[in-house]
């Protein structure tokens, strides 16, 4: 194969999640935390995109600490109780890439729970090495230390990866490593967003059998 390691990102890469978990979590603590915000799906895509939800919650809608904090455990209570769907397609890829010696990895922003759950859940083989929102910030996408953790622990360089990410900071962790990319283009159909990739990126994918095809 040409990629030794498919290094996913998890939601909307492989699970649909931000539509139906995700931001319909953030909305119910924004009845909390600010009432009568309002915003669209398209804008919290477009948000989460660039600068990144961090920056959202900080920098733009200037969270206090306790309001940061009753965020994060209010998507955790709703993340825990609810599960999302594997894309179509997704499955069988991965499956046979690992039947056919590949390595399975995950760098996400969710937690690492919550995405083996998936996994186990949508019938996907367990990936080897999961980098989540568990980990310290500067151990999390866009900074390159999961790549370089999973080139490392594989003994891999950075052309034997495959990085696969919906958002902005999983190509930018991407770049800072010299580590292919492709951009995963199926989880919406935003102008801005998808611009972006096509103009940025040099593989845009506009669904899992294109990755497919791709891989094998």
């Amino acid at each position: 194969m040409k990629y030794a390691c498919l290094v996913l990102d998890h939601d909307d890469t492989v699970v649909n999640s931000t539509a139906t978990i995700h931001f319909p979590a953030f909305m119910q603590a924004m009845e909390v935390l600010r009432p009568g915000f309002t915003m669209t799906l398209e804008e919290y895509f477009i948000y989460n995109f660039d600068p990144g939800f961090t920056a959202l919650c900080e920098d733009i809608l200037h969270f206090t600490p306790e309001e940061t904090e009753y965020q994060s455990r209010n998507w955790e209570r709703y993340v825990a109780s609810h599960i999302p769907s594997v894309y179509e397609g997704i499955a069988p890829i991965l499956h046979r890439f690992q039947q056919e010696g590949g390595h399975i990895c995950v760098v996400s922003h969710s937690l690492k729970e919550n995405i083996l759950r998936d996994y186990e859940a949508g019938g996907l083989p367990r990936p080897e090495l999961v980098f989540g929102w568990d980990l310290p910030p500067e151990h999390r996408k866009p900074y390159p230390w999961p790549l370089e953790q999973i080139m490392k622990a594989l003994s891999l360089g950075p052309e034997e990866l495959l990085m696969v990410d919906d958002l902005k900071p999983g190509k930018d962790m991407a770049d800072a490593c010299g580590v292919p990319f492709a951009a995963a283009c199926w989880a919406h159909h935003i102008p801005s967003i998808l611009q972006y990739m096509k103009e940025n990126c040099s593989c845009c994918l506009s669904s899992p059998k294109e990755l497919g095809e791709m891989l094998f």
